[in-house]
């Protein structure tokens, strides 16, 4: 640990063209899952991230079987229409059925990752499996980042951050009030789907260096830690922007130092120690906080009974 954090070890590390590259996409990525996945929190909709990013591996699957190699954006694209399709069926299981939000969300998580896995295991019993690497989208492999990938994911974040900026207010009100929402916007759907498509857009960059497994970690974890902080959306928004940075860059630092973590889990982990730090110690809502809090509310009733 000690050489870890030498300082010579440390700047010889950062001044690795390679760790700059991961580091760079991690961080970006961290800042546009940290600020998208905080809407999908707040609207008690966790859930979401996790099946829809594993709604995009039947998608990466089916689109290697039919173009038979491993080309990363073809095989994104793959993601992001079986995502929109996991989108389309749960509003309607949802609108349509008698299945409530979170029961669609479930069914639609089993039935597309199994599917995937089918997918996954036809793959294998082919010649060309070799080349597909299709386990770096299940697990992660954050290390074998390129250039391009790194354009990529910068590209869309942008488009997310961009979007989310010109569409604050209505997505704002759809988050806290659907129904006023809707009173003012009658195509509020639109702002739904809109918002499932940049969760969607967020998971598709994400799955090569996080994996599905973990990918939505990536989406819940800094809004749940920034909660604990701040009441109010902007604030929180941008601080949960910050953790999914922050957690990430440590992530990739450790994950090039410390021998053969993967990347991934290692953002994770981290993230996790942010986010029990933010339970605990956070000043607004942490459990130390709310804790003294009520010792002193108690400690005053009990005073104001002994005047009495």
């Amino acid at each position: 640990m000690s050489g870890i954090l030498d300082w010579s070890f440390m700047s010889q590390v950062l001044s690795d063209y390679t760790f700059q590259i991961v580091a760079l996409g991690t961080v970006v990525l961290g800042i546009a899952t940290g600020v998208v996945g905080s809407f999908a929190t707040l609207r008690r909709e966790s859930l979401m991230g996790d099946a829809l990013s594993h709604a995009a591996l039947p998608g990466i699957g089916l689109a290697f079987i039919l173009i038979q190699v491993k080309i990363t954006p073809l095989l994104l694209l793959g993601a992001l229409v079986t995502g929109l399709i996991a989108i389309f069926l749960i509003q309607l299981f949802t609108n349509k059925l008698p299945v409530k939000l979170d029961g669609s969300m479930a069914l639609i998580l089993s039935s597309f990752f199994g599917l995937g896995l089918v997918f996954l295991t036809a793959i294998q019993g082919q010649e060309n499996a070799n080349q597909a690497g299709l386990s770096s989208f299940v697990f992660g492999q954050a290390s074998a980042m390129l250039r391009s990938d790194v354009r990529m994911i910068i590209l869309v974040s942008a488009i997310i951050l961009l979007v989310i900026a010109l569409c604050w207010y209505p997505f704002k009100l759809i988050t806290f009030d659907q129904q006023y929402a809707q009173s003012i916007y009658p195509n509020i759907k639109w702002y739904n789907f809109t918002m499932a498509l940049l969760i969607v857009a967020a998971i598709m960059i994400g799955l090569e260096s996080v994996g599905v497994i973990l990918m939505s970690a990536l989406l819940v974890g800094p809004s749940i830690a920034a909660r604990q902080w701040t009441d109010r959306l902007l604030p929180l928004v941008i601080l949960a922007g910050v953790f999914g940075a922050v957690s990430s860059f440590i992530g990739t630092y450790i994950s090039s130092t410390a021998g053969r973590i993967p990347t991934g889990p290692a953002i994770v982990v981290v993230l996790s120690l942010i986010l029990f730090a933010s339970l605990f110690i956070a000043p607004k809502n942490g459990l130390i906080s709310q804790t003294l809090r009520r010792r002193k509310q108690q400690r005053k009733i009990k005073r104001e009974v002994a005047d009495r």
